[in-house]
């Protein structure tokens, strides 16, 4: 059985898409593009090698440098919930004990509705003072900024 260039340039291209699916990257699926690419122009004018891999090659970047950070904002979605930022920000007002010394070049640890979080602060704060918790400082949520009660 012979296989023709298109067609074995349609499943190099289903081998990259799999792969991706496998591998996610977000990377992969340009290379299958590219692939798909190729098995059409040769499928319908049926050129040489070289010019198969040139094109290839040339397809598959140009559409990787141009269409992968818009894909990737619309396929990666969010990280964050609004339960998370609701659940963070109701900790925000509220006094916590310290638990761990807080000092200007170290974060510390502070209790806060039967949790622990990590706290910075602008001056040193010992274990077992009272502080009150000012913002969120870190963009996980993990981290607060307190000030002495």
């Amino acid at each position: 059985m012979i296989l023709s260039s298109s067609l074995i340039w349609f499943l190099v291209g289903v081998a990259f898409l799999i792969a991706e699916l496998a591998v996610p990257g977000f990377i992969l699926i340009f290379f299958t593009a590219g692939c798909w690419i190729v098995a059409l122009i040769t499928w319908l004018s049926g050129i040489e090698l070289t010019s198969q891999i040139l094109i290839f090659i040339a397809s598959s970047l140009t559409l990787l440098f141009t269409l992968r950070k818009y894909s990737l904002k619309i396929f990666k979605g969010k990280t964050r919930d609004s339960i998370d930022d609701h659940y963070t920000d109701s900790k925000i007002g509220k006094t916590a004990i310290v638990t761990k010394t807080i000092t200007p070049n170290m974060p510390g640890e502070i209790k806060v509705m039967g949790s622990f979080w990590r706290a910075v602060a602008e001056l040193e704060i010992e274990e077992g003072q009272s502080v009150l918790i000012e913002s969120q400082e870190s963009e996980d949520g993990l981290t607060f900024k307190v000030k002495p009660v």
